[in-house]
């Protein structure tokens, strides 16, 4: 059998190490990854091995040749523009004249590829993937299979809902060459996203091979740091190059150590370099070739390339320094910072924690070194949670990071249409909102600046302006230090997923577009934009006139001054007598607050009390005999509004959401789309179709569904609670659990595994049913949890169904 080896990688979230060479040239304990590949095929009988290269290929070609000296045939395949995994495979032409292996030349792997053979041709398979169990697959591709190992679903990096598994593709397969009779050479083409979901659907015979042996794909900073220590600790069968002084201890040749050098296993120091007196080499220090390292220098889990001089008395605490560098004299290197080759770190200077230095840079001397150079500052690799980037102000969320997270989100941006940006009315939230515009500005974008408005009315400026996309700024009305940065799509939804990964992507890697100084555009400055939208909302109104005669007391409370504002012109402009009850404002306030108010709207003798959150966006109503409309039940009211209105003959809902909706469905002949739970799903679904904007008003716009809602009761000449005693009775509960982000992989998978004789669904988390009701377990995006959805055919049920689920769960994560 022959080998294909994927080497096209440019490794941008490995920048600055492959600023100037492809990802499988970066070198691990002084070799380039793509050696022990080669090895590795080598080791297990492949002789004749093809490479398929795009990026800087040459330097790939100069350090392998033909492979002779390795004991291998090498040919290459150099690719003009990338052609996706698949197609650069089959661009290989007549080297696939039979079953063939296919390997990344990016990863380091110690897996017996012959037992995956045996595995292959044991199955009669036609494509078999190796599958490798992962704690944390979000980023991996993510394959169910059966009991016997046959594939039955994937799924392309999902978020944490869409986790049935914790077994993820390594991107090495065994392929028959009849799978590529649906493409053909030069057609650009993934295995993934591709080829493999067309075998599945043709029911061709796909199977995957689980290895308990290691893989460990090296894609940024902190996997490439690990893969080291993983050799180090003895966790990969590989053979070391470098001959072991003492245990733990390896030491290439011509190398000299000064007598009272101090060295803690492991390390790893590489052929003839100088390891000065009254070094400290701690645990899972690496040293290239040909180092120079000098007196009272101290080193711990760090890796040094090759060629590389430390000066005296230097600190370099979980670092990289790459090829040529050098250190100076009294350097603090922190932990993850990042030395690009031929750099020169003059004495006396700090290089800050996660600090990233390109190639060819001078750091004078004494500098404190707190930003990236060239391209910007540290952050955590997962920026977004469940819907938004949120931190605290000025710790998490700086006025740095906001600019260079502006700079990102202009390369994803329509350059000929503006984007809106604005904020809530806090003095912190301006201040985020401008650093996020310059950094808009600087990539040359054109920007309308709406001011101070809720994140409803931003959604509603993003589709008037037909914007390309808009951000919006807002404070947490519950944690004042907690800021919320909102990005909204075309369409006045938020953006999704897919672009969520693109925008922290292209943050990691700070390669922004930039503008030179005169194409930075003018900003475009809107006042009170929130009139335009008041006049917007009540064009949408159809018994204005009603209204304005019945002159309905109302009662309208937030924690937003904002809010208020804006919603009280709003309906005091529709003919409404506005009352306002200032306690939400207070940050200590509970469910006893709520309760006030309810006995104020009975005792006061309000038609209708609205509670709107900060944001804008949820809506809480008290008719007119105190009761409280929320959540599911505050659901199925605006679902019975536009069903009765006939605004829509449609109604889209969450996946957790009771059953109810589809009885009243029925009811009223209008159909039920269910979605992913999380909000850019479901707004994007709402936003689809204009038919069914009055939901999406009804459901995210709070001040404009309180007018809505007025209009329907008074044009219907019902009471409030008339309509509110319509909401069908439900029995749903909602439970959390703590569950580490390691462990939600394989606890979904074995709640799969020990309910797969039952009704289950894998839509999103997964829902079990019952002939008692039914239960979801959604693992949360942005906290360690999980949460438990249950719904029964009475109280009783869907506490009884809520507890087994519970309990289950628990009892997994004790057995881990």
């Amino acid at each position: 059998m022959k080998a294909v080896i994927m080497a096209g990688g440019e490794g941008t979230r490995l920048r600055p190490l492959t600023c100037g060479i492809p990802k499988p040239m970066v070198p691990v304990l002084n070799k380039p990854i793509i050696e022990y590949t080669i090895k590795l095929l080598k080791k297990h009988n492949f002789n004749k091995i093809a490479i398929t290269t795009f990026y800087l290929s040459n330097h790939i070609i100069d350090y392998l040749g033909d492979g002779s000296r390795f004991g291998v045939s090498i040919e290459y395949f150099i690719e003009e523009t990338p052609l996706g995994t698949g197609g650069s495979v089959l661009n290989t032409g007549d080297f696939l004249d039979d079953s063939i292996l296919i390997i990344s030349g990016d990863v380091l792997t110690d897996i017996d590829l012959s037992k995956a053979i045996e595995f292959h041709k044991s199955k009669n398979s036609m494509a078999t993937l190796i599958l490798k169990r992962e704690s944390n697959p979000l980023e991996y591709g993510i394959v169910i299979t059966s009991d016997d190992g046959r594939i039955q679903r994937f799924l392309e990096k999902p978020s944490w809902g869409e986790v049935f598994s914790d077994t993820i593709n390594t991107g090495i397969y065994i392929l028959e060459r009849d799978v590529f009779k649906y493409y053909k050479k030069g057609d650009v083409f993934d295995f993934s996203k591709d080829l493999f979901p067309k075998l599945l659907k043709d029911n061709v015979p796909m199977f995957g091979y689980i290895t308990e042996e290691y893989w460990n794909d090296i894609g940024d900073i902190n996997s490439y740091k690990q893969t080291h220590f993983d050799i180090l600790s003895g966790k990969v069968n590989i053979d070391l190059e470098n001959p072991m002084l003492k245990e733990g201890i390896f030491v290439g040749e011509g190398s000299v150590i000064k007598e009272d050098v101090i060295i803690k296993p492991p390390v790893y120091i590489g052929k003839n370099c100088f390891i000065n007196s009254k070094v400290v080499l701690e645990p899972f220090t690496i040293i290239g070739n040909n180092c120079d390292i000098s007196e009272n220098v101290n080193i711990k889990k760090s890796i040094i390339w090759d060629n590389s001089t430390i000066g005296t008395s230097t600190q370099i605490r979980s670092s990289i320094i790459c090829n040529k560098v050098i250190i100076k004299s009294n350097v603090n290197l922190f932990e993850d910072s990042v030395v690009g080759s031929e750099s020169i770190v003059e004495a006396f200077s700090t290089i800050k924690p996660g600090v990233k230095i390109w190639p060819f840079k001078k750091i004078k001397e004494s500098s404190i070194v707190n930003n990236n150079l060239v391209w910007g500052t540290k952050v955590s690799k997962t920026l977004f949670g469940n819907r938004d980037i949120s931190g605290d102000i000025n710790i998490d969320i700086t006025p740095e990071f906001s600019s260079l997270l502006g700079s990102a989100y202009a390369s994803i941006v329509k350059k000929d249409k503006p984007v809106i940006v604005s904020c809530d009315n806090t003095n912190s939230a301006k201040a985020i909102k401008n650093s996020i515009l310059s950094g808009l500005l600087s990539s040359g974008v054109r920007i309308i600046d709406i001011e101070d408005i809720t994140l409803p009315i931003a959604r509603n400026a993003v589709k008037f302006y037909s914007a390309s996309r808009g951000i919006h700024v807002y404070m947490d009305s519950s944690l004042s230090s907690k800021a919320h940065i909102e990005f909204i799509n075309e369409k006045g939804g938020n953006i999704d997923r897919a672009t969520e990964k693109k925008l922290e992507h292209l943050y990691h890697r700070q390669d922004f577009e930039r503008c030179n100084p005169d194409s930075i555009k003018d900003v475009i400055k809107v006042y009170n934009y929130s009139s335009f939208y008041i006049n917007t909302i009540s064009s949408m109104l159809k018994h204005t006139q009603k209204i304005k005669s019945k002159n309905p007391k109302i009662l309208i409370s937030s924690e937003s001054d904002l809010t208020i504002t804006i919603a009280s012109k709003l309906l005091s402009e529709i003919g409404c007598r506005i009352n306002i009850d200032y306690s939400l404002k207070d940050k200590d306030w509970d469910n006893k607050a709520i309760e006030n108010l309810c006995k104020k709207v009975v005792n006061e003798g309000y038609f209708l009390g609205f509670i709107i959150s900060g944001n804008g966006e949820s809506l809480k109503i008290i008719d007119d005999q105190g009761s409280v409309v929320d959540r599911e039940k505050y659901l199925l009211l605006t679902e019975l509004i536009i069903a009765k209105s006939g605004r829509s003959n449609k109604f889209i809902v969450p996946h957790t959401i009771t059953k109810q909706v589809e009885e009243i469905a029925k009811n009223y002949s209008i159909d039920v789309i269910r979605t992913k739970s999380s909000v850019s799903s479901l707004l994007n679904e709402i936003l689809k179709d204009e038919n069914s904007f009055y939901q999406y008003f009804l459901n995210f716009d709070a001040i404009a569904a309180s007018a809505l809602f007025i209009d329907f009761i008074v044009g219907s000449d019902v009471a409030p609670h008339e309509i509110v005693n319509e909401i069908p009775k439900f029995y749903t509960k909602y439970r959390e659990i703590l569950c580490d982000i390691s462990e939600r992989g394989r606890i979904i998978r074995q709640l799969i595994e020990e309910n797969k004789d039952k009704d289950i669904e894998l839509f999103e988390g997964l829902k079990i049913n019952t002939e008692k009701g039914w239960a979801i377990i959604v693992p949360d995006n942005e906290k360690p949890i999980f949460s438990i959805y249950s719904e029964g055919y009475s109280e009783e049920f869907a506490d009884e169904i809520s507890a087994d689920v519970f309990d289950k769960v628990v009892k997994l994560l004790n057995n881990s």
